[in-house]
């Protein structure tokens, strides 16, 4: 649904958390709204240990390629939880270069392909993922989001038709496939979602977020929603990441250009680096960006 321009700030200002309580983070609510606001999630000290174990065991001469393509591998995936994306594309690379049949490697890169708005070089490392392990079904995912983002909406759709078939009680698959089919024309997309919503599973928070797109619920039954089942404050960063990220993508639909960009940068401050919503919500700014440098450009 639209908000006026009265309800704008209800929605950008929020509660402070401040920990957790034995069963879920306790919630402060400030004067200005009750939109909830994440904990940026700290860097993990594991994962920094771990970084620079595999720095000590990838010295070692007496590693096969495909053991040091492995630890590339791994590696990689660490620096990306951390958000060290030039490294971790590093070792993709790596990883590649040492075993040129490394599927999953491919794949991992090509998301950075994708953010980095290489679509080219994005649709070639999928397809390699495909070429050599097909029932890598994330790989849809991912070619299917480098086409959308690409402007090849109607090859999104098949590729995200597939991910969503291998799982079709997924909220956030079904969610995906409905932005490429959304992108295509906007009639398809509301059709195509209405047919699979009686599919999803109704005990997943995130299906709220698809009645949201159908115009069923409205956003507070939403953001009311955000606390059901959380136990810890990091998996109350991780909703949050998520739900940002999609209410972004419904006033960015709704043209409410301000509130939208406000949404991403919140899944941006979340610091979850290695989920989807993160990685892409920096994609979707510059979008909005370049929509209003397209208004300004046609109003002179």
């Amino acid at each position: 649904m639209r908000r006026n321009v009265s309800l704008i700030f209800f929605f950008l200002i929020a509660c402070i958390l401040t920990g957790c309580a034995q069963t879920q983070p306790e919630v402060k609510r400030s004067q200005m709204g009750n939109l909830l606001l994440a904990e940026p999630a700290p860097a993990n000290p594991r994962s920094q240990m771990a970084i620079a174990r595999y720095n000590q065991i990838l010295t070692s001469a007496a590693l096969s390629d495909g053991d040091k393509a492995e630890l590339h591998f791994q590696r990689g995936m660490l620096y990306d939880s951390v958000g060290l994306n030039g490294l971790a594309q590093f070792d993709y690379s790596q990883a590649i270069n040492l075993k040129p049949d490394y599927a999953e490697a491919y794949n991992s890169i090509g998301i950075h392909y994708i953010q980095q708005n290489d679509f080219i070089q994005a649709y070639e490392a999928f397809d390699s993922t495909l070429e050599i392990n097909p029932d890598l079904d994330f790989a849809f995912l991912n070619r299917g989001i480098a086409l959308y983002y690409g402007g090849r909406a109607e090859l999104a759709t098949s590729d995200l038709a597939v991910f969503l078939k291998k799982d079709e009680k997924d909220p956030f698959r079904a969610l995906w496939s409905y932005f490429a089919n959304y992108e295509v024309s906007p009639q398809q997309g509301a059709e195509y979602l209405a047919s699979i919503r009686p599919l999803l599973d109704n005990g997943h928070w995130a299906t709220s977020l698809v009645d949201l797109f159908l115009g069923v619920v409205d956003e507070n039954t939403v953001l009311n929603s955000l606390l059901k089942g959380i136990a810890s404050q990091k998996a109350l960063t991780d909703r949050l990441c998520e739900a940002y990220f999609y209410l972004g993508k419904y006033h960015s639909q709704r043209g409410n250009k301000g509130i939208a960009s406000n949404y991403f940068k919140l899944a941006l401050s979340t610091n979850v680096y290695d989920y989807v919503e993160h990685r892409y919500a920096r994609i979707e700014l510059n979008r909005l960006r370049q929509r209003t440098d397209d208004v300004s450009v046609d109003s002179e």
